[in-house]
């Protein structure tokens, strides 16, 4: 972990508590995940209990207190996309990266997580790949598509 980065971030939001929610995203969007010494880093210069962070960090599911991959994957398995293929779209890409949903591989690559709704549901099946929709997938496309990430 980077301290100085760290800083720099909290910095960069004026050491705002009512920042608290951005700071931890722009830490999590440099280091992957939320490391306990960054949560203490921010407690200490926002002067907020680490346990309000702990329990906003805990709260949110965009927040991550365990090491993600460099591409985090999110494949849509609600309605509108399950009727579409999802289930052979998410069974290619646990083939491809070799991770369930839940996991990040060992070489820190990829995480996956199924989703609910990604709100692009005439687009179905789709998926998220670092916050970009990718719709109207096969399961071929999907495999094609995570070669641009190898």
């Amino acid at each position: 972990m980077d301290a100085a980065r760290i800083e720099q971030i909290i910095n960069h939001h004026g050491c705002e508590a009512g920042s608290l929610i951005q700071i931890l995203l722009d830490i999590q969007n440099e280091l992957h995940w939320l490391p306990r010494e960054a949560l203490e880093m921010v407690s200490e210069k926002l002067r907020v209990p680490l346990s309000r962070i702990q329990h906003t960090t805990t709260f949110y599911k965009a927040f991550s207190l365990v090491p993600r991959g460099r591409h985090e994957i999110g494949v849509c398995v609600g309605t509108a996309c399950h009727v579409r293929g999802a289930s052979r779209v998410l069974e290619v890409v646990q083939n491809v990266t070799g991770i369930q949903p839940g996991e990040t591989d060992a070489e820190m690559k990829f995480s996956l997580n199924t989703v609910n709704c990604l709100g692009c549901c005439a687009l179905g099946p789709v998926m998220e790949i670092d916050a970009q929709h990718l719709g109207r997938l096969v399961p071929d496309k999907a495999a094609d598509l995570l070669k641009n990430y190898q």
